[in-house]
């Protein structure tokens, strides 16, 4: 254990925490808890939405992935980049006027309210696999935090897990999206500093791009773009960058252009957040390929994710080191604690308020949110305590089954006013049902599930559309208001 390391990450813990005191009060209301009072500025909004999408598998996932795969495991930044590009450019605006016409903070109700759903149906079903989803992604990152601070301090998993579990729970708690954004603000800056600082060092002490070339030759990894031969290269590139299409449907990240104080910010925000992820990916990128010429064996021993924390232990002084450490655990909890705020509001406002008590008080449903964050982190908490699978594989699967589910609702809400509540129920669980399928009969090794479950669930609400597409003249009407909006905002 590092004297120094051990410092930086006791005075970040408390930095977070102080955080979530300060906000504690500044929560009066739901909307404040929930979304910041849709006050954000765009520094805040652009590197919040960007920090809570781009979490612990940035710096540690997708290294490992270009440790094992080489060039080939490329395509999936590459999917992701053009993803957060047409999230911001196609559903940004749209979704910040459209939440506001319909006067819902959460992804449900805004199903709901957009679709015209008469039976609270649409709310319900999308509420459970936010759910289900998010909890899956919660274990995942808190599995990342179990490795971090195992690999760091040499502590057992379990309480590694339980200790970084705590602190991401202790100001989520008590500070709710302020609290959130304002944290994200801070660790999205600290991420893009280490993405930065350590592969340059790294890249100079391992002797440069011929040592890694070397390296990659001995070791028989792929120096091509095409992963395999044949059909099964393209089919591999379609697979990776599908990664995009799950940008569409991210409730974390989607609550984010919600929360903007106005639609004239998000020019600004697209800007700032275009850049940062360019930055960010292509710093894991080069991470994963500095390890490949930097260690011999860590694919043998299962150790491959784990490639930045140990580039960073071996090539920064321990003080730098330790907040480049803290910079992993940054990227973690800047996603985990959006992934409990959201599963707290589907609960909240989706379930108790709508079903439970519907003329429950602000401060009580705050409350209750509260409660929430603490039952969804245990649950996530239990799972991540067995450590099975790798962190890309859980991740995978959470991100597509929000894509596969939502992303198709969300970009037909937004351009065309034909579509129903019937389409939209039809099609969120057709796409859910078909990943899932997908998965558990073994054809994810072919191709990434959220391409069969994205591409059924835009079929369905497109068939369906055919013969009971929308015919609530209120919602028609309210579609043209809000092209109308935007147009204008524009």
């Amino acid at each position: 254990m590092s004297i120094p390391t051990l410092v930086t990450f006791i005075v970040y813990f408390v930095l977070l925490l102080g955080i979530g005191f300060y906000f504690y009060r500044k929560s009066v209301s739901i909307e404040d808890y929930l979304l910041g009072g849709r006050g954000m500025g765009a520094w805040v909004t652009a590197l919040s939405a960007q920090a809570s999408d781009m979490s612990g598998w940035l710096l540690m996932a997708l290294p490992g992935a270009i440790y094992l795969g080489g060039m080939g495991n490329v395509w999936i930044a590459i999917g992701l980049f053009i993803g957060t590009v047409l999230n911001w450019k196609l559903v940004s605006g749209r979704l910040r006027v459209y939440t506001q016409k319909t006067n819902t903070i959460t992804l449900p109700c805004f199903f709901e309210q957009r679709f015209g759903d008469p039976t609270g149906l649409l709310r319900v079903v999308s509420a459970i696999i936010i759910l289900l989803f998010f909890t899956i992604y919660a274990s995942a990152h808190l599995k990342a935090t179990g490795h971090l601070l195992e690999s760091t301090f040499g502590i057992q998993y379990e309480m590694a897990v339980i200790i970084g579990g705590s602190i991401i729970i202790a100001y989520t708690f008590l500070g709710g999206f302020l609290a959130v954004c304002w944290t994200d603000l801070f660790q999205g800056s600290l991420m893009v500093l280490a993405l930065i600082v350590v592969p340059a060092v790294a890249y100079l002490k391992v002797g440069g791009m011929e040592a890694i070339s070397e390296a990659m030759e001995l070791k028989e990894i792929s120096t091509s773009l095409l992963p395999a031969k044949g059909i099964a290269g393209p089919v591999a590139i379609i697979s990776a960058m599908a990664w995009g299409l799950g940008y569409f449907g991210q409730p974390h990240i989607l609550t984010r252009f919600m929360s903007v104080k106005s639609i004239g910010k998000l020019p600004e925000s697209m800007t700032i957040a275009i850049v940062w992820v360019f930055i960010s990916l292509s710093g894991a990128v080069i991470v994963g390929f500095v390890g490949i010429g930097m260690f011999d064996n860590l694919a043998a021993e299962g150790e491959h994710e784990k490639v930045f924390i140990y580039m960073i232990s071996k090539v920064m002084h321990p003080w730098l080191g330790g907040i480049m450490l803290a910079a992993i655990l940054s990227a973690i909890m800047s996603t985990i604690d959006s992934q409990l705020l959201v599963s707290s509001s589907a609960l909240t406002k989706d379930f108790y308020q709508k079903a439970i008590k519907k003329n429950a008080t602000g401060r009580e449903i705050i409350l209750v949110g509260r409660i929430c964050v603490i039952i969804i982190s245990v649950i996530a908490l239990i799972l991540a305590l067995r450590p099975s699978g790798t962190i890309l594989g859980i991740v995978a699967y959470a991100w597509g089954g929000f894509g596969a589910a939502f992303g198709p609702l969300v970009l037909f809400g937004l351009f065309s006013s034909k579509t129903s509540w019937h389409s939209a129920l039809a099609g969120m669980v057709t796409g859910t049902v078909v990943l899932v399928v997908w998965k558990q009969i073994g054809l994810d090794k072919y191709m990434y599930e959220i391409v069969p479950g994205f591409i059924a669930n835009c079929l369905t609400i497109f068939l369906v559309n055919i013969v009971a597409g929308q015919k609530n003249q209120k919602v028609l009407r309210q579609y043209e208001e809000v092209v109308a909006v935007f147009t204008a905002g524009k």
